[in-house]
């Protein structure tokens, strides 16, 4: 059986995991073949390929990346893309294909495979927002490079007596900044699920003032005011549809400065948040998922993705996988509000 391989989306810490344990557990049980498709889904759209053997994968655990690289190619809103993606599979003796990838790279393959190409998912995404899964790679990675930011910014407040905002990742879901405003000890922590009150946020950031601290703040880039818009890069929209979230942290920080009198600057973490080594609970349940995504393709049940439930590694169908985001809660967000301020 000769399995395609391809990592769509954002890279995240874990990527080579996954890659290298399909093709360690598919060639050694299995003796299945593998291609590697470059570049997400435009591989398999113009066919570009990289050998996928034992030997390219020995030594990636540690990196960070994608060896196969990646992009947001939609070959379903390409016109003839389908028909290309199927032809190109079939040229190139493609059984079946492991697709490793977000919400917009799983809802290719859940559409993919309806239309009878077989393919099983893999949840990646350092946002921690898919719901059929309780923890996706890659996000363990970016909160600890949150928490160390938030960590580092503390004695730069403390010493110039300035409000620090810090800008996370997080377009929908909030938990890369809650998870390391918590952790880290951030004095607000502003997330897309809750639009802030400005009004309330100023209360905050002079009452720490008042107790002779200065604060930090923790914002998603999806984060808006209430009754406000998201602050975006540009008007620009990608394959999926998505415009380019950033500049809330810039925002908020103006408005600080200028209602509260005291300076206040911004630090983005951007594409730092998603770099770098992989830690060693993401190398893990990456690692498991390449394990059961091979699994499942040897036991022919395409459609499926493997998700995290307690500590076992389940399969649910990719269209539930990616029908419902997993968002921040009330009663969990009330919890981190008890330090704010």
């Amino acid at each position: 059986m000769r399995v395609g391989v391809l990592t769509g989306g954002g890279d995240a810490p874990g990527l080579n995991c996954v890659i290298r344990a399909v093709v360690r557990k598919g060639v050694s049980d299995f003796g299945m073949d593998f291609v590697g498709f470059r570049d997400g889904w435009r591989g398999p759209l113009t066919k570009e390929t990289m050998t996928l053997d034992i030997a390219a994968v020995r030594g990636i655990l540690p990196r960070g990346g994608t060896i196969l690289g990646s992009s947001r190619t939609n070959p379903v809103k390409q016109e003839g893309g389908v028909e290309a993606v199927r032809a190109n599979l079939a040229e190139l003796g493609v059984d079946a294909l492991i697709a490793i990838g977000g919400e917009d790279t799983l809802g290719v393959a859940a559409t993919l495979n309806e239309l009878g190409i077989p393919v099983v998912g893999v949840p990646k995404t350092i946002d921690n927002d898919l719901a059929a899964t309780d923890a996706t790679f890659g996000f363990d990675t970016a909160v600890q490079i949150a928490t160390d930011a938030v960590d580092r910014l503390h004695t730069t407040a403390e010493s110039h007596k300035r409000v620090l905002v810090l800008e996370v990742m997080g377009r929908h879901a909030g938990w890369i900044a809650l998870s390391s405003g918590m952790a880290g000890g951030a004095n607000i922590v502003l997330i897309p699920e809750f639009p802030f009150d400005m009004d309330q946020v100023v209360e905050w950031v002079e009452k720490r003032f008042e107790r002779g601290y200065a604060p930090i703040v923790v914002v998603a880039e999806g984060a808006s005011p209430r009754g406000g818009r998201l602050v975006v890069k540009d008007a620009a929209t990608d394959a999926f549809g998505h415009v380019r979230l950033s500049g809330v942290g810039d925002w908020l920080a103006r408005e600080l400065e200028e209602r509260t009198g005291h300076e206040a600057r911004t630090t983005v973490l951007g594409y730092v948040q998603r770099g770098g080594t992989p830690t060693a609970r993401d190398r893990v349940l990456a690692t498991r998922f390449g394990i059961h995504a091979v699994e499942a393709v040897h036991e022919g049940d395409f459609g499926a993705m493997v998700a995290l439930r307690g500590n076992d590694i389940v399969r649910v169908q990719i269209a539930e996988a990616v029908a419902e985001l997993k968002t921040v809660s009330p009663e969990l967000y009330a919890e981190a509000a008890t330090f704010f301020g």
